[in-house]
């Protein structure tokens, strides 16, 4: 598959119809049909030999998807899943400089602004808001909010510590017990 051929299955895979009604409520069939069919593009994207398509507003897009989306779904439940959000905020960084979101179709835009809400730095948290705010994804913003209140009060997403062998302080083991508590 050349790299265009690529970027273009990346982007029409992940905004399909079918695979869309499961962005945020996947499945361990769709996580392993995700992981067979693109973590070969993953890796060659981490090894930095797909830079050039930062050059447009849908090579961004398909670096992002690749650095935040798919490991999620690829690496669910292990370290890995984290492993290239820094790559992803730095690809959405550049695609908002350059204007690039707004030139992507509002569902492409919503996810350029989720490596922000992803993070676990409070300023990345703040621009997550700031970002879906200005763009009115009211639904986004709600979760945008959610995820700054828990990253404002624990410095961290309590639910990934075991994932990364951090030790729960006691706010966060009561918290991850509680009806409140956000699991990822």
């Amino acid at each position: 598959m050349i790299k265009q051929d690529l970027l273009d299955s990346i982007i029409d895979f992940w905004f399909s119809a079918e695979i869309a009604r499961h962005w945020f409520n996947s499945t361990p069939e769709l996580d392993r049909d995700i992981k067979s069919r693109f973590e070969a593009a993953y890796h060659i994207a981490v090894g930095g030999e797909l830079e050039h398509w930062q050059a447009s507003p849908s090579g961004c897009l398909a670096l992002i998807l690749l650095f935040d989306q798919f490991p999620l779904n690829m690496y669910r439940g292990e370290k890995e899943s984290f492993a290239a959000e820094a790559m992803s905020r730095d690809v959405a960084f550049l695609a908002i400089t350059k204007g690039f979101d707004k030139k992507l179709a509002e569902q492409k835009k919503k996810f350029v602004y989720m490596p922000y809400m992803h993070s676990e730095d409070i300023k990345d948290q703040e621009m997550a808001i700031e970002l879906f705010s200005k763009a009115g994804f009211t639904e986004n913003l709600k979760y945008a909010r959610h995820h700054h209140d828990i990253v404002d009060q624990f410095g961290r997403f309590p639910h990934r510590n075991k994932i990364l062998g951090r030790l729960n302080t006691a706010e966060e083991e009561k918290y991850l017990k509680s009806e409140q508590a956000f699991l990822g």
